[in-house]
């Protein structure tokens, strides 16, 4: 039995905080959502800007929050996710996983942009700037409303990872020599697939 410290005990771990986010993003996304049916008129339209603008700005910090438990090995999941797809007998890959991966792995590269943004501009900010001034909340309310939709492909995409995973476990490879294969790079999955956006 691996040792909770060896790879495929923290590859495990990571893949258990993977599904708390995607439940979490799921309970954020339904609540928005009776938030919206209830605070917007027929056309859709907020009966109060403001405080639609707070709830929006709420739900865009409770995504980033809860995707923050993944952030940091986000790229590794994608990176494991990729050999295995390779692995797998061809017959048993689900035509879209290529180019969720490949969302997967474009909204990352944007959502640590975005992060690398904040954190030059939270350095800029006058040092009376602090969390519960305008200023720094300002600056922050926007990364994350400008990361909200890359949030949302991976709470819409990201479960294709868990899918791979399992599948990987199920099947055969189709081929024994797991160590001599490499993984393609992300960005080979076909420029004409379908990227969903919410």
């Amino acid at each position: 039995m691996p040792s909770p410290t060896s790879p495929s005990a923290t590859h495990r771990q990571r893949l258990e905080q993977l599904t708390v986010f995607i439940r979490v993003s799921e309970e954020i996304q339904h609540a928005w959502g009776v938030y919206a049916d209830e605070h917007t008129d027929l056309d859709d339209w907020p009966l109060d800007e403001d405080a639609y603008g707070r709830r929006a700005a709420q739900r865009d910090a409770d995504t980033w929050w809860a995707f923050n438990r993944v952030r940091s090995f986000a790229k590794d999941l994608l990176a494991t996710a990729e050999v295995q797809l390779q692995l797998l007998n061809p017959a048993h890959v689900q035509a879209r996983w290529p180019w969720q991966l490949a969302t997967l792995d474009d909204a990352l590269k944007q959502l640590n942009a975005l992060q690398q943004q904040w954190l030059d501009a939270r350095d800029s900010l006058p040092s009376s700037a602090r969390p519960g001034t305008d200023a720094y909340d300002d600056a922050l309310a926007e990364r994350n409303a400008e990361a909200w939709s890359y949030l949302d492909d991976w709470a819409s995409h990201s479960p294709a990872i868990l899918e791979i995973h399992a599948a990987a476990q199920d099947l055969p490879p189709r081929s024994s020599a797991l160590t001599t294969v490499k993984a393609q790079p992300l960005s080979s999955a076909p420029a004409t697939a379908p990227v969903a956006r919410r």
